[in-house]
């Protein structure tokens, strides 16, 4: 695709924004399954949630600007969820595998902030209508409160926890 407008970008941008968000719909379930803290594994089902209501989100935004919904790879959360997996993998004491997991997890978080915040900014530039900017900045704002908790889960508990932990 040739991106000679900001739309192309966006569009570029949206699409792959809905492969990321389909790849976490597959990845968040094995992560909850790992966590053996009961809050951290109730936040991993939560925003498996909120990761279904991001995709269809998106699917709203692709008709508000009249295109055909489809993703295309994203090579960057192809890599996380990769991580991530490499993660389960390990050898690792419960309470490590959770600080692991939160570290995994706001890796996603924090490339989903910086990809949602272009396209809420391009999609006002290119004068997207209203619902589809809210619905961009909802997710935006659901992606900043995830990492939020996982950081407070992180620094109440989990990391101490871990800290704690023999082998």
């Amino acid at each position: 695709m040739k991106q000679r407008t900001l739309r192309d970008l966006f569009l570029d941008q949206l699409r792959d924004m809905y492969n990321a968000e389909g790849q976490l719909i597959k990845a968040l379930p094995k992560m909850a399954k790992a966590a053996s803290n009961p809050e951290l594994r109730q936040g991993f089902e939560q925003h498996l949630e909120q990761t279904r209501g991001h995709y269809e989100r998106l699917e709203r935004v692709f008709e508000a600007l009249g295109e055909k919904v489809r993703g295309k790879t994203c090579q960057a959360m192809e890599g996380l969820v990769e991580e991530g997996k490499e993660w389960l993998g390990e050898d690792a004491t419960p309470e490590v595998m959770d600080a692991g997991l939160i570290g995994c997890a706001q890796k996603v978080e924090h490339y989903e902030i910086a990809t949602y915040g272009c396209l809420v900014t391009w999609a006002k530039q290119i004068d997207l209508d209203d619902d589809a900017v809210a619905a961009l900045q909802q997710n935006l704002n659901e992606e900043k409160a995830t990492d939020e908790k996982l950081t407070h889960l992180a620094e109440s508990m989990i990391n101490a926890q871990a800290a704690n932990s023999m082998d």
